[in-house]
């Protein structure tokens, strides 16, 4: 369980929640939900305790599983079984039952040989208590039903696409098995990167869960699915709107109480204006100037008895940028190889992007799609074959990690590096059309949410003159008024596009005229009959 007593968060200076005090027992299952930068994140990396309030105390009892939106915090020279593993601790005891099964075959005497076995019986005992052999194979049943395949199971984090390695904290955190001891899980935004079929996995696993739920989710079904309470953070308000309801009767009644507060407003200012108005009528008599006054407080507070407006949300204004003038070809490749230890992931891509054509790149996750973007980017090297940059190309990189964003530096020096021509007022000026408005600017990149990072991205591509971008899941972690906003953008865009995606909605924006289909390398003319392969993408 989680206790939230009188809890202020802020973003700098500025406050994000104000005075939150709620609880996470077993059996609630809560969707966190509000615009990007509205708090989200920073509520959930408290609620963990990787990060501390600003005032009040947040109490766990019980263990708390926290996936973040940052799936490279592990090891990457971990295997992906160890790393799973980790979540009980097995981890350590497997790898001290390997070192004592080598010790007594490297074992020349008698007394070595004894002090191995010795060795060996506390690694195993310790494996065992942790659920051993038995817990390895729920390790593996957890990891099929999120789609990762036997094969990575022995392979460092360090070689997995950003899915891959998505799908193996997941793993780690519902394997911990904390749907077994009253455990908290705290999930942020956990279907990114997941296939169909292990959306419907996981909705299943949710709804056997009986500690608490914290979710994340800008994926509605998930929420109409598993959420049976609802929070609302307003960040015009500073504050959160709970709603002890399912998903579908959170939508109804947030619509009735809008209808309501209109009709109620409308009213209040219509007597309001009536009283007003009398009193102005009367106030010029001595004999009525004292009921004036009267008339008009009373129309004062009629108007300070209503519930504060709710602004309408803005939402970032996304125009990508007018394409440089460039070649017929301006992007192409020639026999692209790369391989992560003994796992091949491309082998000879050969590719070529026309001016202002539009490209989706299709396969399970794993099968190589990041990586061609990262080589066609630049930001990797490939083991074989070239990139051919043809005349006049000026590329535009949006990476699914956000890896073209420096962490340590502020949201405007990120801006500026990816677009050093705009003055210091015009950073700024572009900064307050993706909703990084006054102090905004001067935070670090590195604590901005999902949804900020990726405006944050998507601003430095606006202002660099590409006419060739690659866009390795632009839509990931945006609300749905910012979603929107960027597939009109890309629906718009007269440069050439090179996409991976799991969205649907980001295809119809696309209007794809050919397909890459990895890891075969195979390319095609688009044809509606791929649409399918989207959704297990």
């Amino acid at each position: 369980m989680i206790t939230v007593r009188g809890v202020e968060l802020r973003a700098g200076a500025r406050v994000l929640l104000s005075d939150l005090s709620f609880t996470v027992s077993p059996g609630d299952r809560i969707g966190l939900v509000g615009r990007n930068g509205a708090g989200k994140t920073t509520l959930m990396t408290a609620l963990a305790g990787a990060t501390g309030p600003a005032a009040g105390t947040i109490t766990r009892t019980g263990p708390v599983g926290f996936l973040a939106q940052d799936s490279r915090a592990a090891d990457p020279a971990v295997t992906v079984t160890d790393r799973i593993l980790s979540a009980r601790g097995l981890d350590r005891a497997l790898r001290a039952l390997r070192a004592a099964e080598a010790a007594m075959a490297r074992a020349a005497r008698p007394a070595e040989l004894e002090r191995a076995m010795a060795a060996y019986a506390r690694a195993e005992a310790a494996f065992q208590a942790g659920g051993g052999y038995a817990a390895e194979a729920e390790a593996a049943r957890v990891a099929a039903g999120l789609g990762l395949p036997d094969r990575v199971l022995t392979e460092p984090v360090g070689t997995l696409s950003g899915g891959q390695r998505r799908r193996v904290e997941l793993a780690r955190i519902l394997f911990a098995g904390l749907a077994g001891n009253g455990g908290t899980l705290l999930l942020d935004e956990p279907t990114n990167h997941l296939d169909a079929d292990s959306v419907a996995w996981l909705r299943t696993f949710l709804h056997g869960h009986q500690g608490g739920l914290v979710v994340i989710s800008h994926d509605t079904a998930l929420l109409a699915d598993v959420v049976n309470r609802v929070f609302h953070l307003d960040p015009t308000r500073a504050t959160i709107d709970v709603h002890n309801t399912g998903w579908h009767t959170y939508l109804a009644q947030r619509e009735s109480d809008e209808r309501r507060r209109t009709r109620e407003r409308a009213g209040a200012e219509r007597k309001a204006a009536a009283l007003h108005a009398q009193a102005d009528r009367m106030k010029a008599r001595s004999a009525t100037a004292v009921m004036a006054r009267s008339m008009a407080r009373r129309a004062d507070r009629l108007l300070a008895g209503l519930e504060p407006a709710r602004r309408t949300e803005r939402t970032a204004r996304i125009r990508l940028p007018e394409p440089a003038p460039c070649g017929r070809t301006p992007l192409g490749a020639v026999g692209l190889a790369k391989s992560y230890g003994d796992h091949r992931v491309l082998d000879g891509v050969d590719l070529a992007v026309d001016r202002g054509s539009r490209l989706v790149i299709l396969g399970l996750n794993g099968a190589g799609k990041t990586t061609l973007l990262r080589i066609l980017a630049g930001a990797e090297a490939p083991d074989a074959g070239r990139v051919v940059h043809g005349h006049g190309l000026r590329l535009g990189y949006f990476a699914q990690e956000h890896d073209t964003l420096d962490a340590a530096r502020t949201v405007r020096e990120n801006l500026a590096a990816a677009a050093p021509h705009l003055t210091d007022g015009e950073a700024r000026h572009v900064l307050g059309a993706f909703l990084f408005g006054g102090d905004d600017a001067d935070k670090p990149a590195g604590v901005l949410s999902g949804g900020e990072k990726t405006r944050l991205a998507l601003a430095g591509l606006v202002h660099g003159g590409a006419n060739v971008l690659l866009l390795d899941e632009p839509t990931n972690n945006l609300d749905p008024a910012s979603r929107a906003e960027v597939l009109a953008a890309v629906g718009a865009y007269p440069g050439a596009i090179v996409m991976v995606t799991h969205d649907e909605s980001a295809l119809d924006a696309l209007r794809p005229d050919r397909v890459l289909l990895l890891p075969d390398a195979d390319e095609d003319l688009w044809s509606e009959d791929y649409r399918d392969l989207i959704s297990l993408a």
